[in-house]
């Protein structure tokens, strides 16, 4: 009667001890980033997220028993795969493909020692960790949509009647030339309303039709709320000089387009009729 309790702790504990273990260079790199890059900020508050979610559905779903009664040697087929993928991208100094060959990781861990129900229940809140994961295609991407940025809220001000000359990623006012640089390319924000619709898509009850919509307003979304930013930024160092639209507003519009494009959200999830909890997820 005791026997089965121990063994059935023991070998978690060590598997989830020789999993941090393994993985701690990553988690390491992971902090720095989340510390020393801008776009991926929220990073930090990712795997806090998924970890509610994992104790929510394990309180709230019947279906999922507790502790879990057996494991899967199926998970193994996914297992062993992620631990060779992690060890080579980490002698690759690859680490953000060892970040996610880490999530797959602990897919496998959890298909393994859980069994197959389990790892299904907790498929969102493992795969939602990418979110976490700093990916080097979203730096290159922001000079090319900070170029886009600049054209589209040049245009927009040209139509209002602003005198100004747009050349690239240069914008140029009749008391000041001024560059859409990477800062501008509102990529963070695009990134932490992909990570809030796709949570959102996740905790709604609704048909799942209605929730891909839902996820993928967030890129219109933030990209237009992005251009009314930037144009109205022109605006401000027109009228009121650079000075206070790079001192001042250029750092507190972001928070405040950001929370508009949030806004936003609530009547769409409205149209869409998805504005229910699932019950079983929170």
């Amino acid at each position: 009667m005791t026997q089965r309790p121990l063994s059935f702790l023991l070998l978690p504990l060590v598997a989830f001890a020789a999993f941090f273990a393994l993985t701690w260079p990553v988690w390491t790199w992971l902090w720095g980033e989340w510390m020393a890059n801008e776009y991926y900020s929220h990073g930090i508050l990712i795997l806090p997220v998924s970890l509610f979610l994992v104790i929510q559905r394990f309180r709230n779903d019947s279906t999922l028993p507790w502790p879990p009664q057996n494991g899967s040697n199926r998970g193994l087929l996914l297992l062993v795969p992620a631990v060779a993928a992690y060890l080579f991208f980490m002698h690759d100094r690859a680490y953000y493909l060892a970040a996610l060959a880490m999530i797959a990781l602990i897919g496998g861990l959890v298909w393994t020692l859980m069994g197959d129900l389990t790892v299904r229940k907790l498929l969102f809140p493992i795969a939602y960790l990418i979110f976490m994961v700093p990916l080097p295609f979203i730096e290159r991407s922001t000079l090319p949509l900070a170029m886009f940025t600049g054209v589209c809220s040049g245009g927009l001000v040209q139509f209002f009647g602003l005198d100004v000359t747009i050349v690239g990623n240069a914008v140029t006012l009749p008391n000041a030339n001024l560059i859409i640089g990477a800062q501008c390319s509102g990529i963070n924000s695009l990134i932490s309303l992909l990570a809030l619709t796709t949570l959102a898509a996740y905790l709604l009850e609704g048909p799942f039709w209605a929730r891909t919509i839902l996820v993928l307003a967030a890129v219109p979304l933030a990209v237009a709320g992005n251009i009314l930013r930037v144009a109205t930024l022109l605006v401000v160092a027109r009228h009121w000089g650079v000075d206070a639209a790079f001192t001042f507003y250029h750092d507190y519009s972001g928070p405040v387009f950001f929370v508009l494009a949030l806004l936003l959200l609530i009547p769409l999830v409205r149209l869409l009729r998805i504005d229910t909890l699932r019950p079983q997820v929170i």
